[in-house]
């Protein structure tokens, strides 16, 4: 997983509330389970007309936010069923940091597996972060993960609470393997020594 230290990139203003995984990823997509290769299906049903046209009225295929790595969005994004391929999806198109005033649990967690962080903020601080964000490609927000911090374009900053251990594993690129290989000594000290204890085992 890479790591998650400072980003500075294009936010996109998607101010919709209750954004599901099925929206983020719809399920005729589901049947991989490679983490990439999924970012092209993206807000699918939002993105394309029936004949798999871009839509140009979407956020992310205006020319302005196709290189977008920051989501600006409505409460409660992520809701709907628990569907590991909605950070999958937004991952693989290049979105690192999702910005709302809530989200659903199970999408939350699988975030932080994914290398993705997402920020709860006050509905204040994100109508702030939106406005910010509408002004396109030659805004550039920063997210700070060691300070805490979401800085708009001009300057206006806002701090956001993150749990130790997630802050920690975002930081230094850690997943559940990753946090696992961190102790891959004492594994193989104790194996050796099950080897040696119980042979037949």
């Amino acid at each position: 997983m890479d790591k998650f230290t400072t980003l500075t990139g294009i936010a996109a203003p998607m101010p919709l509330v209750n954004i599901d995984t099925d929206m983020i990823i719809p399920k005729q997509f589901l049947k991989t389970i490679k983490r990439t290769g999924l970012g092209v299906n993206l807000f699918d049903e939002m993105r394309y007309d029936r004949d798999g046209n871009e839509l140009p009225e979407f956020v992310l295929n205006q020319p302005a936010y196709r290189d977008a790595e920051i989501l600006v969005a409505g409460e409660n994004f992520g809701c709907g069923s628990s569907r590991e391929h909605a950070p999958w999806a937004l991952l693989d198109f290049g979105i690192r940091c999702v910005i709302s005033t809530s989200f659903a649990d199970i999408f939350f967690n699988n975030c932080f597996k994914n290398g993705i962080l997402p920020i709860a903020l006050p509905q204040d601080a994100v109508d702030a972060l939106m406005d910010d964000a509408r002004k396109g490609a030659n805004a550039r927000m920063i997210v700070d993960l060691e300070n805490q911090t979401v800085s708009t374009s001009d300057g206006q900053s806002f701090g956001f609470e993150i749990d130790p251990f997630r802050k920690h594993c975002l930081l230094n690129g850690l997943d559940d393997i990753g946090l696992t290989m961190e102790k891959a000594e004492s594994i193989g000290s104790f194996e050796a020594q099950m080897e040696q204890a119980r042979p037949w085992v």
